[in-house]
């Protein structure tokens, strides 16, 4: 089939989408639309207003990215569509969601978001942009600064309302809709409606449409769901450990790129497993035949891009493992999806380097999964594993014992001691399986695994439909502590306060996008004239200041410190800064605040 044949037959079609659209969902192998795509995508090439209620995972990104580009094809000099992502994640994603949609257009889009360098953003923008995708933060200071106009704003897609509304940022979406014009069109997509949420679509929508899908079929919470520490490197002998220390029947892994695949595929068959890799490169032929002797339980593993593993549908796949995370929440939920279906069991590891264990949070967070670390298997777990394979495999042989054997038996009892003769059979066995029989195996997990584990804390659900700010107090201490105010709960120091214009949302949006830290695990915000305080779980705390201490607020790297509570502390407002939490000089990226000079940037006509 011809390309120009493969667009012909493209569901997508339906829709009226621009030949270019159509290639380039084509060439992703968009092969179906989701159910949100189909209820949502013909509303809003209508130009309606619409309220989506769909879960993350559901295709949401295409559902109002298609129509948006079709809709701004053409490009133009000014800013006509902005997009409101409560996570620089998010924002990140849906830009590099869309820019696949639309390769060919010439349609540009910026990202802009927080704990960032405003130089690269403004630049984008004074090229002129068609979109512009963005955290609520960052876009109400390029507003304020004369750097972003939205007064020819044709199109407002809020992206998970409903974690606006939780991190506080529901002020500052309405601030933004409120400088839009009256006539432009808004899509708000949130997985929950509160009463909240729905006020604010009812004052800022006009006659929109509800539109509501059935999301079971795309949740990930039926799945065990782990992760494992590992750096780089280690990535293969880590997938081996996995292999190696647990039951599994049929298993999936997902690898980046197809030369991922075939490494990855002849690394496990020279170790002994039965592999084969399943990549865009092979013939159709031989993707049916990997796939049949997959079915059959010929082979036990197969190692699958994200787009070769779209045909994959197999039943009784019993373990996921995800070599690198996929760049995209949809593309995690369908993986996660290729196991524990019709009710059957089933789980899912990722691997996740040091770097990526923010991702893994936003991930488990977002999906509202609980994602459990778990430790590399030792050597201790592989070999106790394959010990008993062995047994189970002698005890599971029921074939009848025959007269030859049997009297070949009584005659070696009469020679030797049968404790003996078991002894010295496993370890032949053990060495025919090149399993250690006489050695104790080291009980830890690997040297370039043992850097600790960070501490878990199940998070706080907060009620969704509570509308109040982050300031108020969300849990209450539960017992005095030598410094602290609850066992659970300490203070850190933010040496800015409400002289330089800082709001709590500020507070939470940094502490979100810069360490991956949950809203719910932040509690109660002060803000005073020109110091702030910010109420965290004490582990989390030990967190932040490990992986943050100099954390980026509305353009300003500040060093944040541990809050003196104790009976001894001065009254708060006549508390001095610490002198290690003020600002370096080298570290100020905010020295003159950006505001448009006359001349600066395109010519008006």
């Amino acid at each position: 089939m011809t390309a120009e044949e493969q667009i012909e037959a493209s569901p997508f079609e339906v829709f009226g989408f621009d030949p270019i659209i159509l290639e380039a969902l084509s060439a992703l192998e968009f092969e179906l639309p989701t159910p949100i795509q189909e209820q949502a995508i013909p509303l809003l090439m209508q130009g309606r207003d619409i309220i989506a209620r769909a879960r993350t995972g559901s295709g949401k990104t295409a559902a109002f990215g298609l129509p948006l580009l079709e809709r701004l094809k053409v490009h133009a000099d000014h800013v006509r569509a902005l997009i409101l992502a409560p996570t620089r994640e998010l924002a990140l994603q849906v830009t590099e969601a869309i820019r696949s949609y639309g390769k060919g257009l010439r349609v540009r889009l910026v990202t802009v978001y927080g704990g960032a360098s405003y130089t690269p953003q403004i630049k984008s923008l004074d090229t002129g942009m068609d979109i512009v995708v963005g955290t609520p933060g960052r876009l109400i200071d390029l507003m304020e600064r004369g750097i972003l106009d939205l007064s020819k704003i044709e199109v407002v897609v809020i992206d998970e309302a409903d974690e606006m509304l939780r991190m506080g940022f529901i002020e500052d979406v309405e601030t933004l809709l409120a400088k839009t014009p009256k006539g432009r069109q808004v899509a708000l997509f949130s997985a929950t409606m509160p009463p909240v949420m729905r006020k604010v679509a009812q004052t800022y929508l006009n006659n929109p449409v509800d539109v509501s899908v059935e999301a079971s079929a795309l949740s990930s919470d039926h799945v065990e769901q782990r992760w494992m520490r590992v750096p780089q490197q280690h990535k293969m002998e880590g997938v081996l450990r996995i292999l190696e220390s647990e039951p599994r029947g049929p298993t999936l892994i997902f690898a980046r790129t197809r030369v991922d695949c075939a490494d990855v595929a002849d690394v496990l068959a020279k170790n002994g497993l039965s592999a084969e890799a399943l990549h865009g490169d092979l013939p159709q032929s031989s993707r049916e035949r990997v796939l049949g002797r997959f079915r059959a339980g010929v082979i036990q593993i197969i190692v699958a891009t994200d787009i070769a593993a779209r045909g994959i549908d197999v039943e009784g796949i019993t373990h996921v493992i995800n070599l690198d995370l996929p760049k995209t929440i949809e593309n995690y939920v369908h993986r996660v999806g290729r196991t524990g279906r019709a009710g059957r069991a089933g789980l899912a590891i990722s691997l996740v380097t040091p770097q990526e264990i923010r991702r893994i949070t936003e991930l488990s967070h977002r999906l509202k999964v609980d994602i459990a670390e778990q430790q590399v298997p030792s050597n201790a777990q592989i070999i106790a594993f394959k010990r008993s394979l062995v047994v189970s495999e002698m005890l599971g042989d029921e074939a009848p014992i025959s007269d030859e054997l049997m009297a070949w038996f009584e005659t070696l009892k009469q020679d030797h001691d049968v404790e003996t003769l078991a002894l010295r059979a496993l370890r032949l066995l053990g060495s025919d399986r090149k399993i250690p029989m006489d050695s104790k195996p080291d009980p830890r997990p690997p040297s370039w695994a043992r850097g600790g584990t960070p501490v878990r804390r199940e998070p706080v659900r907060r009620d969704p439909t509570d509308s109040r700010r982050p300031t108020a107090a969300r849990r209450e201490p539960v017992g005095p502590d030598k410094l602290h105010k609850g066992t659970n709960e300490v203070e850190l120091f933010i040496p800015l306060g409400k002289q330089r214009g800082l709001r709590p949302q500020d507070i939470v949006g940094a502490l979100a996008n810069e360490v991956g830290i949950s809203g719910d695990l932040i509690g109660r915000i002060e803000i005073l004239e020109r110091k702030s305080f910010v109420g965290l779980p004490k582990d989390i705390a030990e967190v932040v200041l490990q992986r943050a201490p100099m954390l980026q607020i509305r353009g300003t790297n500040v060093r944040l410190t541990l809050a003196f509570t104790g009976p001894d502390a001065p009254p708060r407002g006549d508390r001095p800064a610490p002198r290690d939490a003020r600002t370096p000089d080298k570290f100020k990226t905010d020295k003159r605040p950006f505001t448009r000079k006359p001349g600066r940037g395109k010519k008006a006509p």
